[in-house]
């Protein structure tokens, strides 16, 4: 199931890690937080229509599907310490960039450009954590992982209100220029746990990533369609709740406290989940993840009030937080040991195509039939994924026969 990490079990501690391990994750993402609220606000102030300010604001989300296979190969063929440092460089320049942007077009390049820092941290980190922590606790090792991305993303528009009330909505890039040059040097402190794996996969023959992801094939078009599932009914969830939130009446103001209420749920959840999955199964966190997050979108629609909403926010939330780490334990789970930084690339891939599919399918349905039967609709494909979900999931998990099969 995966490369043997090179860490041991007897007396490991997520904490002896931590520092190197998600360090540079939590500060690159409080930057990422810190700017995706003013993203269309800075388009807007630099002349942008409305339509090509929320182009703007979703650069980042279509430039990490178009990063992440690249970065798997980049981070192959560099190694991860140096890929994580030229992350950072790149995101501190991007968002220098975006800071000091006098047009529309330039803040497009600079936004799209961070996403390719997403995809470079994550793919990195995955392959840090494979050689790092013991298998017997990948999972939370994973789990934790997302958990404080997220809890980056939840800091960061606290770091830059100050700033943006000062300076104005665009000097909140400033916040992701330190970030940036702050997660490098971590990096640039940090043991370089991975260079051992990479020196020995190096000495054996190369291939190329093309050749990585067709070896695999049957890994991405089983296993793999089920996590695009959970990718599309996430990036739903974001879409459908202020929408529907608006459709009923629901405050700016109302709608934010859900989103605030139902993002501190979801941080006190991962490293529950990343424990269920260690103890009990990844199929006992996937399965209960994709359940929710469906009824959560099914509910929706039933709703007229802000405490309702709220009750179907929650839901979905618990599911969504159940799922911490999921995505990225199972593609851990099934990484070759020859060419996995690749490989971590397409997986990546196959979740943020979901992510990506899901607010076009949602506009589509709208237009013709309506929001709820848009709710209804994303709520129903969800939980028919499910079903091929937990199939592929139960064959991949340890001790079955499928789980060496690629």
């Amino acid at each position: 199931m995966g490369t043997p990490p090179t860490g041991t079990e007897a007396g490991f501690r997520l904490r002896s890690i931590a520092v190197p391990a998600y360090g540079p994750t939590v500060v690159a993402a409080v930057g990422a937080g810190a700017t995706l609220p003013v993203v269309a606000l800075t388009a807007l102030d630099l002349g942008a229509s409305p339509s090509v300010a929320a182009l703007a604001a979703g650069a980042a989300l279509v430039a990490e599907l178009f990063f992440a296979v690249p970065a798997g190969a980049m981070v192959h063929r560099i190694g991860e310490r140096r890929a994580l440092l030229a992350a950072g460089a790149v995101d501190a320049v991007a968002s220098l960039a975006a800071l000091l942007a006098p047009n529309v077009a330039v803040l497009f390049v600079a936004v799209f450009a961070t996403g390719f820092t997403s995809s470079m941290f994550l793919v990195a980190r995955q392959a840090y954590l494979i050689d790092a922590v013991p298998y017997s606790m990948r999972a939370r090792a994973m789990s934790t992982l997302g958990g404080v991305n997220r809890i980056g993303l939840f800091v960061g528009p606290f770091v830059g209100a100050p700033v943006i009330s000062a300076w104005g909505a665009q000097a909140a890039f400033g916040v992701a220029v330190v970030s940036g040059l702050a997660a490098s040097l971590l990096v640039w402190r940090a043991p370089d746990i991975t260079a051992h794996h990479e020196e020995a996969e190096r000495a054996q023959a190369q291939t190329s990533t093309r050749r990585v992801l067709w070896a695999h094939r049957r890994t991405y078009a089983t296993l793999g369609l089920g996590i695009l599932v959970i990718g599309a009914a996430r990036s739903a969830r974001v879409v459908l709740v202020p929408l529907w939130a608006a459709h009923v009446g629901l405050s700016a103001s109302a709608t934010a406290v859900i989103f605030g209420v139902t993002g501190g749920i979801e941080m006190l959840l991962f490293y529950p989940a990343g424990s269920v999955m260690d103890r009990f199964g990844r199929f006992w966190v996937a399965v209960p993840c994709a359940v929710l997050l469906g009824v959560g979108a099914l509910l929706l629609p039933l709703t007229h009030t802000a405490y309702t909403v709220l009750g179907a926010s929650l839901l979905a939330a618990v599911g969504n937080g159940l799922g911490s780490g999921i995505v990225m334990t199972l593609g851990a789970d099934t990484a070759p040991s020859v060419g996995r930084s690749q490989f971590l690339g397409g997986w990546r891939f196959m979740s943020v195509i979901g992510g990506s599919g899901a607010p076009l399918l949602i506009s589509a349905v709208t237009a013709r039939v309506g929001l709820a039967a848009a709710c209804v609709g994303i709520g129903g494909l969800t939980l028919l994924g499910t079903g091929w979900l937990g199939y592929w999931v139960a064959r991949f998990e340890p001790g079955r026969g499928d789980a060496g099969a690629r």
